[in-house]
């Protein structure tokens, strides 16, 4: 039993979210249009050796949107049906998720993050907002750090900067580990009820990385607004640790909020980001003389 729990886990960060979101918020998911197949928009775009899947909705300013691990482009439906009325919304299944194909051993938030910034540049894109969720979130940090005028505004929703216990609560770092141990069996066994070669690097991913230092968020020009829920899977006090060390920056920390409150509360989220968005930046004072 307690190896079925595991695996059916493990297969989660395929299915995690959406298993998660669906069992709560079932009509929150139910999209009249089918965002992550749709061939009527789907593309593909040859980038870094794969074949990049993505989609485009709306016009205007282009707005970014990129997924956690485990997601896909259906897991943010809630932002694109918010958004695409709003801006033109650029939206891909990162590498190794949904469409995209993996085609490497060892993934890194570094390729995934220059995977995007291809995109954007056969798009003519110089620069846009993005919202970044979970992983998509680390990899937002990285295009702000790395890639210096090609992001306007950034938004981090649950990102961490390291993999440690001081950034992540112990429960997720245990999962994570027992996750990828099961897919390391798995694969010596030459089980195929799963692709766990993928399952196995998706976990390593989080296992092993990221490793940013606090220095480097001092690179960061663009506005960034730091969110997480306030029952995260990311700690509180590191969610605070990177606001405070990004220039222009500010912080939500969500009320009764959890790692999934794009979806969970997305009202709220998509109401609270599109004010950031349209808004100059400003970071008052509370201090009054």
């Amino acid at each position: 039993m307690k190896t079925q729990i595991i695996t059916g886990f493990i297969l989660g960060f395929t299915i995690l979210i959406p298993q998660y979101s669906i069992a709560q918020h079932q009509s929150d998911l139910d999209f009249k249009i089918p965002y992550g197949d749709n061939s009527r928009v789907g593309k593909y775009l040859k980038v870094n050796g794969i074949n990049l899947y993505y989609e485009i909705y709306g016009e205007g300013e282009p707005l970014l949107l990129i997924h956690g691990n485990g997601g896909t482009i259906r897991n943010m439906g809630c932002q694109i049906e918010y958004f695409s009325d709003k801006c033109k919304v650029i939206i891909p299944d990162c590498r190794g998720r949904g469409k995209s194909e993996l085609n490497t051993d060892s993934l890194t938030f570094e390729q995934i993050t220059h995977d995007l910034i291809l995109l954007l540049d056969h798009l003519g894109i110089d620069s846009c907002d993005l919202i970044g969720w979970s992983d998509g979130g680390i990899i937002g940090l990285l295009m702000g750090m790395n890639y210096p005028g090609r992001t306007k505004k950034i938004i981090a929703m649950g990102a961490n900067l390291w993999h440690d216990s001081t950034a992540l609560y112990p429960w997720v770092i245990e999962w994570i580990q027992t996750s990828r141990q099961e897919a390391a069996q798995m694969i010596q066994k030459n089980d195929t009820s799963a692709n766990w070669e993928l399952v196995y690097q998706r976990m390593a991913l989080m296992d092993d990385q990221p490793n940013i230092a606090l220095t480097d968020l001092q690179k960061i020009k663009s506005p960034v607004l730091i969110i997480a829920g306030d029952k995260d899977m990311i700690r509180e006090e590191h969610s605070v640790l990177i606001y405070q060390n990004i220039p222009k920056s500010q912080l939500w920390i969500i009320p009764a909020g959890t790692h999934f409150a794009p979806i969970n509360q997305h009202e709220l989220f998509n109401e609270t980001v599109h004010r950031f968005l349209r808004e100059p930046f400003v970071r008052p004072d509370s201090k009054f003389f």
